[in-house]
């Protein structure tokens, strides 16, 4: 595949210190074989941003590595100018959900209030103010009856949505999200846009891997064109096209074909004008 090397941004310049997350010369390889390689990237502030590209290519991989969830072969990752490692308060995280044991025996509020550890300080009770606002965040993304179910009693979908109440509590300035549409029920589907709008309303950030091309135009501001290499990165409106999706799928011209045709019906983007 066809590659040159680019840094991407927005439609403003934003310095190393200003910008949410900047990327630097990242490589990633699992057992010597690279998996991402030589990546340079700088997000913009308070955009809703998707992550595509086919599997395999590495899109999950590249929230973990900018979390020190893998290692990295080579690279500089920063959040506003600073290491990860002295940024971590700023950065809230859902994983997918596949990856989370879900037996594990707490209810929905004590996930949720797992992300204000950092407010509460480690193996200090949760107090009354601490209960009320993961009751809120809860409330936010309609599972407030379900604060005191056990985990591995919700459905996939209402688990998804304690996982970004969890998120939410934790009040971030920046927001990664790894897969969080993927096999959710169409009403938690509209929580989850409900909630990345809101989140934008307010100046967040919010990264997302993100597998449905169609629904691409209508919910994010920016994409990231991922395959194993950066292919290109910006505002849907001028990165979104079909010469770069094919660099990016190869050529599965029936997808891209019915993703582009959706794409061209929609007459604005209704993330961008919230």
């Amino acid at each position: 595949m066809a590659h040159t090397r680019k840094t991407a941004g927005s439609k403003k310049n934003y310095t190393q210190a200003q910008a949410p997350l900047c990327v630097k010369d990242l490589t990633v390889a699992y057992h010597r074989k690279p998996v991402l390689w030589d990546i340079d990237l700088t997000l913009p502030e308070g955009q809703l941003i998707a992550v595509v590209g086919p599997n395999g290519a590495g899109k999950s991989t590249f929230i973990k590595s900018v979390l020190g969830l893998v290692p990295r072969a080579s690279g500089a990752i920063s959040i506003y100018g600073k290491s990860y490692e002295s940024q971590r308060h700023l950065v809230g995280y859902v994983p997918q959900r596949e990856s989370v044991d879900w037996d594990f025996p707490v209810n929905a509020l004590d996930v949720v209030a797992m992300g204000l550890y950092r407010q509460i300080g480690w193996f200090r009770p949760v107090n009354k103010n601490h209960r009320k606002k993961a009751l809120d965040s809860l409330e936010k993304v309609g599972m407030a009856n379900y604060a005191y179910r056990q985990i591995s009693q919700l459905s996939g979908g209402q688990q998804q949505r304690v996982f970004l109440a969890r998120a939410l509590a934790q009040d971030a300035r920046l927001y990664f999200m790894d897969e969080p549409f993927a096999g959710v029920d169409a009403a938690t589907e509209r929580a989850i846009i409900s909630l990345l709008k809101e989140l934008k309303s307010v100046g967040k950030t919010c990264v997302v891997v993100h597998h449905d091309l169609q629904t691409v135009p209508t919910y994010f501001d920016h994409v990231v064109l991922l395959n194993m290499r950066l292919v290109d990165a910006g505002p849907v409106e001028t990165v979104f096209n079909e010469e770069n999706l094919k660099k990016t799928y190869g050529g599965r011209l029936t997808l891209l074909t019915h993703a582009l045709n959706e794409y061209a019906k929609t007459p604005q983007f209704p993330s961008n004008t919230d």
